[in-house]
Formats: C-alpha cells, structure tokens, sequence
C-alpha cells in the first residue's frame, strides 16, 4: 500500500506539480487513496443501502438530524466568520489573490479552509440518513454528484491553492450552509414545521452564490495575479455545472409544481417533490410536511 500511495503521489506531482509544503502531514492530505477510498465506500453506500433497507422498516433519526444539522450550522458559521474577519484583517484582494502574499492571513485561511475539506467528509451523513429513512427518491444525480465531488476537488485545492483566491466559494457557500442546515435542523422538530417558510428562497440562494462565485472567479481571469490560472478555469466550469443542476431542480420544484407549492405553504406544510434532497423528516414523521432540498 505504501509504495502504491508513493507511486501515485508521484504521478499526480508529476501532472499538478509541486504542492504546497505548509500543508505537508495534515490528517488525510498527504495521500489521495484515502479521499478517493472514502468516495467510493460513499458510492458503494448509495448503491447498496438501499437494497440493503428495501425489507426493512424505516428508521426514525428525528433526534440525531436535530443535532446533526445544528452541528453542521455552527461548523459553517465559525468558517465564515473566521474566513471574513481573516480575509478582512489580512487585506486580501476581492479580484486577484495568490497564495503566498499575505503572511499569517494565509496561514489561518488554510486552518479554516482545512476544515470546509472535512466538512464534505462529514456531510455524506446527508444522504446516510435519507438510506436510513428511506428517502430513496431524494438521492438524485444532483445530490451524489455534488457530495461526490466536492471532498475529491478540495482535496486537490487544499494540496495545491490552499488560500488565496480559493478562500472566496468555501465563505460563500458556508453562509449558504448556515442558512440551510439550520432550516433542516428546525424542520426535524415538528413545531417548527408550519413557520419555515424560506426553503424556495434557500435554493435561490445557492443559485446566487454559483453566480457570484463563478463572477469573482472571472475576475481574477480578467485582473491576473500569480494565482495558477487553470485553477480559475476549473472553478468556472465547475460553477457552471452547479448553476444547470440547480437550475434545473429550481425549475422542476418552484416552477413547474408553482400552485401545489403555495397551497401547501398556506396549510402551514410543504410538499414532497422528486429532485434534490433533505435530512429534515422522513416516511416515519408526517408526510405532509416532506420538502426537497437541493444542495
């Protein structure tokens, strides 16, 4: 295994060259087999839990998802504050940044920016529950795809652009995850349910922030500094596939079910629709208040 884990290292220096040196020993950086493994156990996971619950009851997690998505909100809470006081207190540019200009602000960004790495780790608990729950029909393209990738891409990131210009998506989307995992956190306690009313505005939300994301990264295409330039390329066309899957769920929940929607709004409940996905409640709580969620 070692000499695998050193041969494959070599080939993916020899294709990104050199990495950056002040991440050297972090827990899960050195090597990528364990990301990948992780990512394929996920996989394995999605493809075999629910065969494996097919004959079995749901299992209720009204409890655990309460705690879950709360801890989840107070994780990205504390990496945007610490990423905006960081980038404010170190001068960081808004069009361009490199990764080796700002001193100490660099190294509490890649601190914080390790974190939003394990994060993503973490966050393959979102569809575990759904398995558990039998929310099978929440475990779309949309979902798998982006769980799926975005422990894989910060991998890469935190290896090779671990701070500057990288730092402004994993703000963004940690406000976004504030506002969502706190949504789920209150719709698994259901006396909550009938005064959530924001979902639709979550998911515009997201949409926005691929948006900006993907302008902020242009502008350092337009303004070069020393930030590697197919990083911005990568970020764009990976911002790009967000805004069609999102797009996408956006039109088929809001859009094309616009009048069921409002009407369960108004009963004080939400409805159940076939893309996205959410951790809040399942089969085994009330049925009328099921809700997508897109993330």
């Amino acid at each position: 295994m070692e000499t695998f884990n050193l041969n494959l290292n070599a080939y993916i220096d020899s294709w990104m060259g050199p990495r950056d040196s002040r991440v050297r020993g972090w827990l899960l950086l050195d090597n990528y087999p364990p990301t990948f493994a992780l990512t394929v156990m996920y996989l394995l996971v999605v493809w075999m839990g629910p065969k494996y619950m097919k004959n079995r009851p749901p299992v209720s997690c009204r409890g655990l998802l309460v705690v879950y998505n709360f801890a989840i909100t107070l994780l990205s809470l504390y990496m945007f504050y610490e990423l905006v006081t960081a980038v404010w207190q170190g001068g960081y540019s808004f069009y361009c940044q490199d990764t080796h200009s700002a001193g100490e602000t660099d190294h509490k960004i890649i601190r914080v920016l390790w974190w939003y790495y394990f994060s993503k780790l973490i966050e393959f608990m979102d569809t575990f529950f759904f398995i558990l729950r039998k929310n099978n029909h929440q475990i779309t393209l949309l979902h798998i795809y982006h769980h799926a990738s975005m422990l894989n891409i910060w991998w890469f990131v935190m290896n090779w652009v671990p701070c500057g210009h990288s730092y402004f998506g994993a703000m963004l989307n940690s406000f976004i995850h504030v506002l969502m995992y706190s949504y789920y956190g209150l719709s698994a306690i259901p006396a909550m349910r009938p005064y959530l009313w924001w979902k639709k505005y979550i998911t515009q939300g997201q949409l926005i922030q691929f948006v900006i994301t993907m302008a902020q990264t242009s502008c350092a295409v337009v303004w070069p500094c020393s930030f590697p330039m197919g990083w911005l390329y990568f970020q764009i066309s990976y911002m790009v596939t967000m805004i069609f899957f999102f797009s996408n769920f956006y039109v088929k929940t809001y859009k094309g079910h616009g009048g069921s929607l409002k009407k369960d709004y108004q009963n004080g409940s939400v409805a159940t629709t076939k893309n996205g996905h959410m951790n809040g409640v399942g089969p085994t709580d009330s049925k009328n208040y099921r809700k997508s969620r897109a993330d």
